[in-house]
């Protein structure tokens, strides 16, 4: 029985791996995610430039405002992130706004004018192209009012020490009364919501493809009538299993070439001297994560990444295990395809309720979701993160999952048996009950 299941299992990774497919499909990941990873050193090489500086030209009809308008350009930019530099290349002239955008160099500068107001102190003209990113004009807008506010206090001839105190920009020291919710745990909604989406997502992807791919073949094997003398050779339960190894094989395989693929990215980037990985991310988010990576919360999760991944293993088999039992009272892949419907619904309920697991926080609602089958391998692991979760609880969310495939694949195997010989698709459930309150299915 061994040698069988040997043989059908590398059979059926061969069927999987050894394909046009796999090879195109990996070839363009591989292409994607690398291009991804130094969209900035391929920008700069065709002509343009990741980190150039946005160019401002003032015109100051004023004959005052220039050098107050940079300086608070300078400290807007500082008060962001002391480690950023000026995302704005700011240039005083005395040419008109259509001969500076004339020029080919200032193609995409903006143009502010500015001109004494004698109601409102400044009034401000912003010329440009076309249109202004609405975060960039944000931050025109908070630049230029700032600089109105401090000539208007200038020329009502204020104290020098006491204008100083009003314009300098305003610290806000936290403190969290409750001590439950610490600052890290604060620095945690916001890396949840901007940087766990990208990572769950791959599982979400895979979790699909294993489904896909075991309907196919099943169906495959149903369609051509080679179930039929498989099933001669070997018992259904050593077809069963070999099609649950394989598959999961074939899936880790994948998500291995990913984190290579990942890998590969950042050493081209090394080697290639790309910017710092904080151009791609952003300096905000960069930094954040930093942070979090650095603190107690940080090193705690990157522990529990064995578990994690334990979790999401037993998941893809709990995946493989319905998959191929669906897919044995089919006939083909279109009554495949309805019946797998509830489950990818399933599987899309526990992607946006991981994404929006921070909205929940102390809620009994999300917490027994995290411990279903299928939605605790997306939804635990960001609870855990969170704090909303326990690690014994999360043991026992495994637990659950190991309980729940036993018990799937005791009773799947007769629905499978009856399923794989089973080439009509009338009174389906029926069939499917029939098998379940079968006591002998050999």
């Amino acid at each position: 029985m061994k040698n069988k299941l040997l043989f059908l299992t590398k059979e059926s990774f061969k069927r999987k791996v050894k394909t046009k497919w796999f090879f195109v499909v990996n070839i363009i990941l591989a292409l994607v995610i690398t291009c991804v990873l130094n969209i900035d050193s391929i920008i700069n090489f065709f002509g343009g430039d990741f980190n150039e500086k946005q160019k401002i030209f003032v015109i100051d009809n004023s004959n005052k405002t220039y050098e107050t308008v940079k300086k608070e350009f300078e400290e807007y930019t500082s008060l962001i992130d002391k480690n950023d530099e000026n995302d704005f290349e700011i240039t005083k002239t005395d040419k008109s706004y259509k001969k500076i955008l004339e020029e080919d160099k200032n193609k995409n500068a903006w143009v502010i004018v500015i001109n004494s107001d004698k109601d409102n102190v400044l009034s401000y003209k912003l010329v440009s192209e076309s249109f202004i990113d609405t975060t960039d004009y944000q931050k025109l807008y908070t630049v230029l009012n700032n600089t109105k506010q401090s000539i208007a206090m200038s020329e009502t001839k204020i104290n020098p020490n006491d204008l100083a105190k009003i314009t300098v920009p305003v610290t806000i020291e936290r403190e969290i009364l409750d001590e439950t919710k610490k600052g890290e745990e604060e620095m945690t909604q916001m890396i949840m919501t901007v940087v766990f989406p990208s990572i769950i997502l791959p599982f979400f992807i895979l979790s699909i493809l294993l489904v896909q791919m075991i309907g196919a073949e099943v169906n495959d094997e149903k369609t051509t009538r080679g179930m039929e003398i498989i099933i001669s050779n070997v018992s259904p339960r050593t077809h069963f299993m070999s099609k649950m190894i394989a598959s999961n094989a074939f899936i880790i395989l994948q998500g291995i070439l990913l984190i290579v693929y990942v890998a590969i990215g950042f050493l081209i980037r090394g080697v290639t001297g790309g910017s710092d990985v904080s151009s791609l991310l952003g300096n905000d988010i960069w930094t954040m994560l930093k942070d979090f990576l650095a603190s107690d919360v940080g090193s705690n999760v990157i522990s529990l990444i064995p578990l994690v991944l334990l979790l999401m293993v037993i998941t893809f088999i709990a995946y493989s295990l319905l998959a191929g039992v669906l897919a044995s009272m089919t006939t083909n892949i279109e009554d495949f395809q309805q019946i797998q419907t509830p489950l990818m619904i399933i599987s899309l309920i526990a992607y946006y309720l991981a994404i929006m697991a921070g909205m929940f926080d102390g809620s009994l609602f999300i917490k027994i979701f995290a411990f279903v089958p299928f939605i605790s391998a997306i939804l635990a692991p960001s609870l855990l993160v969170l704090g909303q979760m326990t690690l014994i609880e999360f043991v026992i969310a495994i637990f659950i999952m190991i309980v729940f495939v036993f018990i799937l694949f005791k009773y799947g195997l007769k629905i499978y048996k009856v399923g794989i010989l089973n080439y009509s698709s009338k009174d389906l459930w029926k069939k499917m009950f029939k098998a379940l309150r079968s006591e002998d299915n050999n």
